[in-house]
């Protein structure tokens, strides 16, 4: 907003009929219009009125933008989390997978396939036959026949041969007491 054109005070030293940026004094009167001030005053204030609303609006879409794009932006971070956690849980799985063919390929137990370090078959295979070097083939490799020990002829003890029924004769059962 400009300042209206009000004229200085008068320069003691300066003639004013001899100064050319001071006008005659005839065209003095005419310099201010207060009618015409006032107009440009309002017209001002409507203008500064109507940018504050405008910004006052743009500001509230900004934070509308802004609360909205934070809530893509969780969304999206949610969505790149689950991503990466089921992207570990297949590549352990694949790696649990691939550990425990080569044990079952180099007959090792599931105890002994937890144990091999690789992340290749090949790294895999080459820990297997070192495992197997130092600590002696548990089982047989596949195909050939497992040695079974012998089982033992075991009888429950619900099948043995049936108890004597129960004597409540008290003579009979002091005739079974040994004497001395």
């Amino acid at each position: 907003m400009s300042e209206p054109n009000i004229d200085p005070a008068p320069d003691p030293d300066v003639d004013p009929s001899t100064d050319p940026a001071q006008p005659p004094e005839g065209d003095r009167d005419d310099l201010f219009d207060p009618d015409r001030a006032q107009a440009k005053i309002r017209k001002a204030n409507a203008e500064a009125r109507a940018l504050r609303e405008r910004l006052k609006a743009a500001e509230e879409k900004a934070a509308k933008y802004d609360e909205w794009q934070e809530t893509q932006k969780s969304e999206q971070q949610r969505a790149a989390e689950a991503l990466e956690a089921a992207e570990k849980r297949a590549h352990d799985a694949e790696q649990r997978l691939l550990r425990l063919e080569v044990a079952a390929e180099k007959g090792l137990t599931p105890a002994q396939a937890r144990r091999l370090v690789g992340t290749t078959r090949e790294e895999l295979e080459a820990d297997a036959d070192e495992l197997l070097e130092s600590f002696g083939t548990p089982t047989p490799p596949p195909g050939e026949a497992v040695p079974r020990r012998p089982r033992e002829a075991l009888r429950p003890g619900g099948r043995g041969e049936p108890e004597p029924p129960e004597e409540t004769d008290p003579r009979k059962l002091a005739a079974r007491v040994p004497r001395r």
